[in-house]
């Protein structure tokens, strides 16, 4: 075989089955979806598929009057779709580096912007970071998932994890927190005097403070999704 002729690239690039479950990493940033029954994903993130599976925005009354208020107020950044049947699914969201997390009765609150995928398994409910919606414009949104199954999150480049104790609190840039364990109650703190040498504007005087037991994943990148713009 001829190096960089189409059947090597064919063979490089090709489909591989790999036998990991529901979720299974085809690449680093593309997640395969092993689907047998159904799973919710971010609405948009579908880039192929194979089998008989159809897909349903999810509905405005669906989970609740509480979840439909919610909704109203967060806007596209939690918007999920319903993948049911059988077959091969894949998902990406904007080249991403996707990690896949099994739960096991755990608790874990995820930026609703970095949640790509999760099994109907997971109770999950959207949460507005209320204190921050005077500081930082729009408010910021989380999604608290728990209990048994499967979830996969996204990263722009590699995750960082930073572990929080009693007797030292993390705090961290609100565009570039991704995920923290679900008992901590972040609380925001404003430092004016912080504007001129962090990030790139003047919402970048506002961090995350994590005070307690658990931790926090940051990324090496600042999302302005992450916050809403509307």
């Amino acid at each position: 075989m001829s190096r960089y002729s189409l059947s090597e690239f064919v063979e490089k690039t090709e489909q591989e089955d790999r036998g990991q479950g529901l979720f299974e990493l085809e690449t680093d940033r593309l997640l395969e979806v092993n689907l047998q029954q159904q799973i919710w994903a971010k609405a948009g993130s579908m880039i192929a598929y194979e089998g008989q599976i159809k897909f349903v925005r999810e509905g405005i009354l669906e989970h609740g009057i509480g979840k439909m208020f919610k909704r109203a107020f967060s806007g596209e950044s939690t918007a999920l779709m319903k993948a049911t049947g059988r077959g091969k699914l894949y998902l990406a969201d904007q080249g991403k580096k996707i990690s896949i997390i099994r739960f096991h009765n755990d608790t874990l609150c995820v930026s609703a912007n970095d949640l790509l995928a999760f099994e109907p398994s997971l109770k999950w409910d959207v949460k507005l970071m209320r204190k921050v919606a005077g500081i930082v414009s729009g408010g910021l949104f989380n999604i608290r998932l728990e209990g048994e199954g499967m979830a996969a999150i996204t990263t722009h480049y590699e995750p960082l994890t930073l572990k929080v104790t009693p007797d030292k609190p993390v705090l961290t840039d609100p565009h570039a927190t991704v995920a923290w364990s679900g008992h901590l109650q972040p609380e925001f703190v404003a430092d004016v005097s912080f504007k001129t040498f962090v990030g790139r504007g003047s919402g970048d005087s506002v961090q995350m403070k994590f005070s307690g037991e658990g931790f926090v994943v940051v990324q090496p990148y600042e999302e302005g999704g992450y916050v809403q713009q509307n």
